[in-house]
């Protein structure tokens, strides 16, 4: 029988896909990419290939891993095997300079950014923005990487030329305008199959590190016992959210070959949409989930499944 066959570098981020797939009876293999070959003159298994490598790979000691997936994914593509988030998604994964572009193709607005390298011209880029406050981020990040919010260019420098100060892997730092939101919280849009699932609304009262895996929660910071008024949840899934965006989302993903993504966005304080990531190594609460009753990691299981039956020609999908 074919397989699912999962590429990854992170078993705390795909073990709750893995266990919905077993839930449904479905044959997976899973390809964990932090080192390996590929042997250009053999032909790849056949089945159906879903890549969720993440930017942050380096952070786990897997430096190379995106660069090795990329090279997996064009053996895959140039085999005809079918692939979710194949070659496209991994260059757009990594590089949120290409994001933007990509975003602003298609009529979606983005903060204004300019990319940096050398430290001298983190700070030369930095000038454009005197009087308002901005960011810096990494070109090459997820969770949040290198997000650092400064008033003053004073207060960039030192930290630029500080021993704080750490640089994107790829040696690009991203200086972009501070979307200053009427309340502090940002939405993710989740898709699944292309399509749009569920937004999150998510606090970031507490700092950019947003990443929604369960492994990613900050612990004790977010469970107020003692207290008598409980905390609000990071995160929460909002109820029936409609918004235009959600279609303009659609056609990015389409016209990229993504099927499966995580695009964030913030309102200022005039309303306005300003869209700053696309994730396509996607994660998901649990807690939010449950709180709503809605679960994408099954979602994503029955989707890799019914993509399968059509390689299959039969179903698969277990009824128990």
């Amino acid at each position: 029988m074919k397989k699912i066959h999962i590429i990854h570098e992170n078993s705390e981020w795909t073990v709750h896909l893995t266990r919905r797939l077993e839930e449904l009876g479905l044959p997976y293999e899973e390809w964990f990419l932090d080192q390996g070959l590929v042997d250009l003159a053999s032909a790849p298994p056949e089945g159906v290939f879903y890549n969720r490598m993440s930017a942050s790979s380096h952070t786990r000691g897997h430096r190379y891993a995106p660069e090795l997936t990329g090279v997996v994914l064009s053996w895959l593509e140039h085999h005809g095997r079918k692939v979710f988030n194949g070659s496209r998604a991994i260059q757009l994964e990594v590089n949120k300079v290409y994001q933007y572009a990509t975003l602003n193709q298609h009529g979606v607005q983005t903060p204004k950014t300019i990319a940096a390298v050398g430290k001298e011209q983190i700070v030369k880029a930095a000038e454009q923005f005197l009087g308002k406050p901005f960011i810096t981020k990494h070109n090459r990040a997820g969770k949040g990487l290198g997000v650092r919010l400064f008033y003053s260019l004073e207060g960039l420098k030192d930290y630029v030329f500080g021993p704080e100060f750490e640089d994107s892997v790829d040696g690009i730092t991203l200086i972009q305008e501070y979307i200053q939101a009427p309340e502090p919280f940002i939405t993710r849009c989740e898709f699944i199959g292309g399509k749009f699932l569920y937004a999150v609304r998510v606090d970031t009262s507490e700092g950019f590190e947003l990443c929604p895996a369960d492994a990613c929660q900050i612990g004790d910071l977010f469970c107020p016992a003692g207290e008598e008024e409980p905390q609000k949840p990071k995160f929460q899934v909002i109820e029936n959210f409609q918004d235009p965006i959600i279609q303009k989302y659609e056609e990015v993903l389409a016209a990229n070959k993504i099927q499966i993504a995580g695009i964030e966005f913030i309102r200022n304080q005039a309303g306005e949409i300003f869209t700053y990531d696309i994730n396509t190594n996607t994660n998901y609460n649990s807690d939010a989930e449950a709180a709503a009753g809605t679960y994408a990691m099954l979602e994503l299981a029955k989707f890799l499944g019914k993509e399968l039956e059509k390689v299959e020609g039969e179903s698969i999908i277990s009824t128990k």
